[in-house]
């Protein structure tokens, strides 16, 4: 993707711990997390299932569902040049917060069967969405509802506006999903794995719409995901996330052509090729490890192809950073010409 000139943090997340206090114990579901999202930019969140992607995006808008809470670090979101809000520091249901959330920031929720109100027609949805933030009228919001889905490229909008979401298909409702994030020209749209439950066509035509619709308004899209392919497609950068911090974050053609972390590597491993040997694929040994039992010292170590005898077991890793703007938390690079913390 052509690289925009203006490449300043939109949202910057300094040291995020976002943790769920439950009767068993206290799951540390995000555990110290650093990145930023430039303007105009695709971001891509990777990593296995569990690893705290979907709990950042829902930090960034103050929707951790109890009880869960943010207990450390900061949310910085820059919407325009020398204006600085902390989202950390607003109640979740501020007036602030709720004209951020929604009308500046959209998010498209991975499973729009449930994220989409059964008993209220889509139309409603947007349209109620519209009236809230731009303060305009019904019928404004209606013919406004109905341009937004002729976008997204739904058939015969003037009368889909009126179906329920359990009336349409997989398709259809992911494409309603995202009219209802972008109805009110957000500077973020933050995309929660939008095609996971869709066949390659539709994927390939939702990926087309987002990056279609990204470069028309001028929003920067983080984009959660576990598939690497919709990664290469769409991403400009890319942070790899384990258990709850960043393992690595760089543009797109470094965690392809030359990723650090062991992490990263062997996810790079575990892609299948088409032309390669016949060789099984590979995959990463074991499992992640129970949030109740986090391994001492790095995280990754129980799984690592690469650990330090007596070092990984025991130390517990820095971010450290790069010249080129790699960041890589792993003991390897503790000496690394370039790196710092």
């Amino acid at each position: 993707m052509t690289m925009p000139a203006d490449t300043t943090p939109l949202i910057e997340l300094i040291d995020l711990k976002t943790h769920f206090f439950t009767d068993e114990g206290v799951v540390k579901a995000l555990d110290g997390v650093t990145f930023s999202v430039p303007r105009g930019r695709t971001l891509c969140v990777v990593g296995e299932s569990g690893c705290g992607k979907s709990v950042t995006g829902r930090s960034i808008l103050r929707i951790v569902d109890r009880p869960g809470r943010i207990v450390s670090g900061r949310i910085l979101y820059h919407p325009t040049p020398g204006r600085t809000v902390d989202i950390t520091a607003q109640r979740a249901m501020s007036r602030e917060m709720r004209a951020i959330r929604g009308g500046e920031i959209g998010m498209i929720f991975q499973e729009p069967m449930t994220a989409l109100g059964p008993i209220q027609t889509i139309g409603r949805q947007i349209g109620e969405t519209l009236a809230i933030h731009k303060g305009i009228s019904k019928a404004e919001a209606r013919n406004q509802t109905i341009e937004l889905l002729r976008r997204v490229g739904i058939p015969r909008p003037e009368t889909r506006l009126d179906a329920y979401p359990f009336e349409l298909s997989g398709g259809m409702r992911q494409r309603a999903m995202i009219a209802l994030g972008l109805c009110c020209g957000p500077k973020l749209l933050i995309a929660d794995e939008p095609t996971t439950a869709l066949d390659v066509t539709t994927q390939a035509v939702i990926l087309d719409l987002i990056r279609g619709l990204q470069e028309e308004m001028g929003m920067a899209v983080m984009l959660i995901t576990h598939d690497l392919g919709v990664v290469a497609e769409v991403a400009d950068d890319v942070v790899v996330m384990y258990l709850g911090r960043v393992a690595e974050h760089a543009d797109v053609q470094t965690i392809f052509k030359s990723p650090r972390h062991p992490y990263t590597r062997a996810l790079m491993r575990s892609i299948p090729r088409l032309g390669g040997s016949r060789e099984p694929l590979q995959s990463i040994k074991g499992m992640v490890p129970h949030p109740f039992r986090r391994p001492a010292g790095c995280n990754f170590h129980t799984r690592c192809a690469q650990v330090i005898a007596g070092r990984c077991e025991t130390v517990d890793p820095e971010l450290r950073s790069f010249a080129d703007g790699t960041q890589v938390r792993c003991l390897h690079y503790d000496d690394a010409p370039g790196a710092a913390s």
